[in-house]
């Protein structure tokens, strides 16, 4: 019988990890995750808030177009109960007689968020971005 003897050509490729499959698996995944990778943008409200405390002269004060939001949604304005799309031309018509006015926003204190943002939308809709907020128990 004949012993085979190896030579070192053929002990070194038997020894050798192929990365290839392990490689093809990483870039898969990454163009996965590259494709289904979500980019929100989020939009948000700015409020400026006031940095002095002094109060404006009684004379030279422009009374504001008060809406008010209420715990269960309802919204009040002018002295009614008026439906959210109803706030836009209510806005226009009282910032018609009075051009320099801006809006008060009283929200209760568990006034739902989505009606208070959708009075705001309404009233820059109607032309107002003069907006004040503030809040009741």
């Amino acid at each position: 019988m004949r012993i085979k003897r190896h030579s070192a050509k053929e002990h070194m490729e038997s020894h050798g990890i192929d990365l290839a499959p392990m490689l093809d698996f990483v870039i898969n995944l990454l163009i996965f995750f590259i494709i289904t990778a979500v980019f929100v943008k989020e939009s948000s409200v700015i409020v400026n808030r006031p940095t002095d405390v002094d109060q404006p002269d009684k004379k030279n004060e422009v009374e504001s177009i008060r809406i008010q939001v209420l715990n269960d949604g309802t919204i009040w304005m002018d002295n009614r109960v008026v439906d959210p799309r109803a706030v836009r031309p209510n806005v226009e018509r009282l910032s018609a007689s009075k051009p320099d006015s801006g809006v008060l926003i009283v929200a209760q204190e568990g006034a739902p968020n989505g009606v208070v943002v959708k009075v705001v939308d309404q009233v820059h809709l109607g032309g107002i971005y003069d907006i004040t907020f503030t809040t009741t128990e």
